[in-house]
């Protein structure tokens, strides 16, 4: 019997969690991404934008290690498709942010490698450090918490959900 290793494991679970979300996304025009169909003013291209950049912050928090803040982490604008956005470009920048998370992760010896957290405004008062394996849980659960978000924007937008698309 063959044992997969724990990174195996931890991203193959964080690779099914992106491909739930991006069910939610098939065959969307760029009108429909932008669309908020809850009292949420979540949309599905900000959803996708969102996650992008979250997984942009939090590999360059892991390769770097140095606790500094990344550009961009801190930027509300995060979750709204801006005039220029597009649902592909959205698309193409999520799957750069998923395989440079992957390349760096199995780049690492272990995934007790720790890091420093970057300062924001709501950190406590001492530093802190989070190791690469609760880094990688965060992201899988930010993912599938939007996946969640999305599938009922999906399914008010026009019916359509990731039960039925499977």
């Amino acid at each position: 019997m063959t044992t997969s290793s724990e990174k195996t494991d931890l991203l193959a679970a964080f690779a099914e969690q992106r491909e739930l979300l991006l069910i939610t996304v098939r065959g969307l025009t760029d009108a429909q991404a932008t669309r908020s169909t809850t009292v949420s003013e979540l949309t599905l291209g900000g959803i996708v934008k969102h996650l992008a950049q979250g997984e942009e912050v939090w590999t360059q928090i892991m390769v770097k290690g140095d606790g500094e803040l990344p550009d961009g982490m801190l930027d509300m604008g995060q979750y709204r498709m801006a005039g220029g956005d597009t649902l592909p470009a959205l698309l193409e920048r999520y799957a750069r942010a998923a395989r440079a998370t992957e390349e760096a992760v199995a780049a690492l010896v272990d995934l007790d490698v720790s890091v420093p957290l970057p300062r924001t405004p709501w950190s406590p008062p001492e530093p802190e450090y989070w190791s690469v394996r609760r880094i990688l849980l965060h992201l899988i659960r930010e993912t599938a918490q939007h996946a969640g978000h999305a599938d009922i924007i999906r399914e008010a937008l026009d019916g359509a959900s990731t039960t039925a698309q499977r």
